[in-house]
């Protein structure tokens, strides 16, 4: 995430249980690839994602927003969940932390 923006409480929560979704592929978290674009939480606590994948093409492509929107929206706290999936910018390796960088090797 870009955002400089210091993180609420919730949204901690949130980016902690978006560290628990993998790609199938990949053995990252999609946080620590970068596949999360911005996490926005309202007054009532509505959660708005916005997230991309490796590719168009990803074979996840219909099921992990899925699970993204699931598993956040079944955070205590959380009134509701919106994942909007974009391709732009679109995804590329230099948009995982360092640490993702360093267990694929590419580091």
């Amino acid at each position: 995430m870009e955002n400089n923006q210091p993180l609420s409480a919730l949204e901690g929560r949130i980016v902690d249980v978006l560290k628990t979704i993998y790609d199938p592929e990949i053995p990252v978290n999609i946080y620590e690839m970068g596949l999360i674009y911005e996490i926005k939480s309202d007054e009532l606590n509505n959660v708005s994602i916005v997230m991309t994948l490796t590719s168009p093409n990803c074979p996840v492509a219909e099921s992990l927003p899925i699970e993204v929107r699931d598993k956040v929206a079944a955070l205590e706290g959380v009134n509701f969940c919106h994942v909007e999936l974009v391709f732009e910018p679109e995804w590329n390796a230099d948009m995982m932390s360092e640490a993702a960088q360093l267990e694929l090797g590419l580091l």
